[in-house]
């Protein structure tokens, strides 16, 4: 465990000894604060039209605001996780660095859990850098917070998927930018597998609309915990990081 909690803690610093974790932040909040204000006054104006024609049932703000957001932050991860884990192995195997995490007395595994903690931490951050949004809609019109939280609940486990993947990608090449190509391919394959369901039979409809990574956040979007959907994601995680430890392991 201390060796698994040295590395991660050596990889998240270097995220920040570098512009590219500050790079990544600034991108990702300017983007989320832009799409915040534009679905905020989205929300304020159908508010004040409906006000106007003295109509009964208003937006509000979790379906117009929250929803919204959560899902377009979805779309911004999926375009920025791939360059956060493009370094986390394949850099060490570019530098040969690799052979000698594991020539000293580390696990694979250990390697492995470190690395993804790394990545995990870091779009944790970004993430949590978002909770000013609730708290400003919190002071103007009292959200559904149960809402919010399964909001961020799923987005920790998706966070959690991206490393995962991610850094199995890193673990098969020591090429950072083919990292992130095949990262961002399998991530958006995922997303975009259920488009088929409609087409095929009832038995495939089934297994693509289960594989669709996003399709598992509607229920988190709204304040659902099913035990279906955090056992898909704990799964595919577990399944990402079991590949990229018996990739660790060949090296």
């Amino acid at each position: 465990m201390n060796s698994t909690l040295l590395i991660a803690r050596k990889d998240l610093r270097s995220y920040f000894t570098s512009p590219i974790a500050y790079i990544i932040v600034a991108i990702f909040l300017l983007l989320v604060g832009w799409m915040f204000v534009n679905l905020f006054s989205f929300f304020v104006q159908s508010n004040s039209q409906y006000a106007s024609l003295n109509m009964g049932s208003k937006p509000t703000l979790s379906e117009n605001v929250l929803r919204p957001l959560f899902g377009n932050m979805n779309v911004i991860l999926l375009f920025i996780a791939p360059f956060i884990t493009m370094r986390l192995l394949a850099e060490e195997r570019k530098d040969h660095t690799v052979e000698l995490l594991l020539t000293a007395p580390l696990k694979p595994i250990s390697i492995v859990m470190g690395k993804f903690l790394a990545g995990f931490g870091l779009l944790l951050v970004i993430v949590g850098a978002t909770l000013v949004y609730p708290l400003i809609l919190q002071f103007i019109g009292k959200p559904d917070w149960g809402v919010i939280f399964g909001c961020y609940l799923g987005m920790i486990f998706i966070c959690a998927t991206y490393v995962a993947i991610g850094l199995f990608w890193s673990s098969r090449t020591e090429n950072q930018v083919v990292a992130a190509v095949l990262t961002f391919g399998t991530l958006l394959f995922f997303w975009l597998i259920s488009w088929a369901a409609h087409r095929a039979g009832p038995v495939w409809s089934d297994v693509l609309n289960h594989l669709s990574l996003i399709g598992h956040f509607s229920n988190f979007a709204q304040g659902i915990v099913d035990t279906t959907d955090v056992v898909y994601y704990l799964s595919f995680t577990g399944f990402a990081l079991f590949a990229t430890n018996l990739s660790v392991e060949a090296s």
